[in-house]
């Protein structure tokens, strides 16, 4: 009996099976543009990269309050980097943009591979887009601070994504350990002031004083990257079942990140309303 036809829904993406003419070949560096709707409604543009020579892919989104999020994942170093580059507030003190850098160990099978990326094509680019699985909200401890002219070590992409947060690097202590289990100098880490460090440290949303230091929260969603691949199965003319790639499946995840700064005016997003 035949496979079943594959069904021509415009709002899938589907995976390239074979490399179509002028489409890149192995080491390729290729974008796609996808429109997807955020939560409160908007629409907006999200931007895909893969660079199977780097082994690394990105992702880019303007959020709703006019933040650039990126999150780029070095699949060869095992590291997650999510930049946000977040408007200033002028009439209060703050320059016109501030720059966050938040790097985490990439597991397997978070994302699709960088090879499969590449390949990716889509039918109907007027498609809004919404993910098929959402993932459950991540709450992250970012203890520790990473030294940007040492950070290279740990990803050779920390040096151009995170060049306008020198100062603002966060990882965890959890992940420091896995790194330096692989050999990473330990040296670019430093841990952060801990509200068991500083009983009187608060959560900047709960800080008066502009000038005290304390624990900011920033959030961000990723509203639709591809995390998994889908399989199909064929028969040929003696019977033989095989499997090949057939398309993806799509999620959102949101991250929270809890991290020390120096004094409030670093966090004012973060205040009670």
């Amino acid at each position: 009996m035949l496979a079943p036809r594959l069904p021509a829904l415009p709002a899938l993406l589907w995976l390239a099976l074979a490399p179509l003419p002028g489409s890149p070949g192995p080491a390729a560096k290729a974008e796609l543009r996808v429109r997807v709707r955020l939560p409160g409604g908007q629409v907006a543009e999200e931007s895909l990269q893969a660079d199977s020579g780097s082994d690394c892919i990105s992702l880019e989104l303007r959020k709703a309050d006019g933040a650039l999020i990126t999150l780029t994942a070095d699949f060869r170093q095992e590291v997650k980097i999510f930049r946000a580059l977040i408007l200033g507030e002028l009439e209060r003190g703050q320059s016109q943009f501030q720059a966050l850098c938040f790097v985490t160990r990439l597991h397997r099978n978070e994302i699709i591979p960088s090879e499969s990326m590449a390949k990716l094509r889509q039918k109907n680019p007027r498609t809004v887009r919404q993910a098929e699985e959402v993932r459950g909200l991540e709450h992250l401890s970012m203890d520790v601070a990473v030294n940007f002219s040492k950070g290279a070590q740990l990803s050779s992409h920390i040096h151009n994504v995170c060049a306008e947060a020198k100062e603002a690097i966060y990882t965890r202590e959890d992940d420091v350990k896995f790194w330096l289990e692989k050999g990473v100098d330990g040296s670019m880490f430093e841990v952060l002031p801990q509200t068991s460090d500083l009983p009187d440290l608060q959560r900047c949303r709960l800080c008066a004083d502009r000038w005290k230091p304390c624990i900011c929260s920033y959030s961000l969603s990723i509203e639709w990257y591809p995390c998994m691949l889908k399989y199909c199965r064929s028969r040929d003319a003696t019977g033989k079942v095989s499997s090949y790639k057939c398309g993806i499946r799509s999620c959102q995840k949101g991250y929270t990140f809890d991290y020390y700064v120096p004094q409030k005016q670093l966090c004012l997003w973060d205040e009670e309303t």
